[in-house]
């Protein structure tokens, strides 16, 4: 078990950067699948990205290209990278743990993508 917390959302305009963050306490945080999902306006939430212990990454379609994950196991931190927003990004995003088991989610932190 263990806690997220996310942070480093906000407003950026389109075909801006932001970076998103995961802090984990509580856990064993290299032995963890981390990653993303988000939820826009109207829309359910969907998978974002993910990364499993052994650095084997996936995306969804959608963000290819365009979006980056990594973790720092020093810092029991998980990011996400986010080059070349789109409106279409906008929504609340909400970083996953998962171990054999269970998913742990964070609140959510919000990104806002709009001119």
């Amino acid at each position: 078990q263990g806690q997220l917390v996310e942070s480093g959302g906000g407003w950026v305009q389109p075909g801006g950067p932001l970076r998103l963050s995961c802090a984990v306490s509580g856990t064993i945080f290299s032995r963890y699948v981390m990653g993303w999902y988000r939820q826009g306006p109207g829309n359910p939430r969907t998978f974002v990205a993910h990364m499993n212990p052994d650095g084997y990454t996936n995306y969804a379609d959608s963000v290819k290209g365009r979006f980056a994950i990594s973790r720092d196991n020093a810092k029991n931190t998980l990011y996400l990278q986010m080059e070349s927003l789109k409106p279409e990004d906008t929504g609340v995003y909400y970083c996953f743990a998962q171990r054999d088991g269970p998913y742990f989610w964070g609140q959510g932190t919000q990104v806002t993508v709009s001119s």
